[in-house]
């Protein structure tokens, strides 16, 4: 079965089959190759809906929570959209095939080399890159439409929220290490708006606003 082929069958039979119906999101989930997305040995796999490793303790998300969490969002073309955690670039590249003007930051500087040249070879040149904490988000460019978490958070600071603009929404894992809740949260400045959407399981992101290395130790 071609690679085509096989995104047309996980969009139909794992994305809309099981409730995602945001056509916007399907279409970018259609288009985006997720196979350039992981190891050579992993490729076989990759319209699988599982996550797959990627290197230094980081997976890329089973395509399902990729588009749950995208489907959350609610975006718009044009919506600012700050990532915390780029990752393998997957996600960054759904966002910027939905038209939206993405800042994404990435901890280690490998992944986020790999995956930098990963989305430019696809044609996504309108993405801000950075290397640093993305648990602290990133104040010089806000305010944001959006931000989404696409590791797990203990909890979601103040100062993070402030950096979305009014009615702006932050989707994210919350909650603790080994499990946590999808939580969609819609910054107000009376006070914030949060729903949840379920048990999940994401890696940690590590940072002064996140997971400290001393507590992934804990668990060692």
């Amino acid at each position: 079965m071609s690679e085509v082929s096989q995104r047309e069958r996980m969009v139909e039979h794992q994305l809309r089959a099981r409730g995602i119906h945001d056509e916007s999101v399907l279409a970018a989930m259609r288009k985006v190759p997720r196979h350039a997305f992981v190891p050579e040995e992993s490729a076989p796999l990759a319209y699988k809906d599982r996550p797959l490793p990627i290197g230094e303790g980081q997976t890329i998300s089973q395509p399902f929570i990729v588009a749950r969490m995208t489907e959350l969002l609610r975006l718009r073309p044009g919506d600012r959209v700050l990532e915390l955690g780029t990752g393998s670039g997957y996600q960054t590249a759904i966002l910027a095939e939905m038209g939206a003007k993405v800042w994404t930051i990435e901890r280690s500087a490998s992944l986020g080399q790999s995956a930098q040249s990963r989305v430019r070879q696809l044609g996504y040149a309108e993405i801000a890159w950075t290397l640093g904490d993305g648990t602290l988000g990133l104040p010089p460019m806000s305010p944001f439409d959006r931000i989404l978490a696409t590791g797990s958070l203990p909890h979601i600071s103040t100062t993070l929220l402030a950096q979305l603009a009014p009615g702006g929404l932050f989707v994210g894992p919350i909650g603790e290490l080994a499990s946590q809740i999808l939580t969609r949260i819609t910054y107000h400045s009376d006070g914030p708006a949060t729903e949840t959407f379920g048990g999940c399981r994401f890696v940690p992101l590590v940072g002064d606003g996140g997971w400290s290395q001393s507590s992934l130790r804990s668990l060692i």
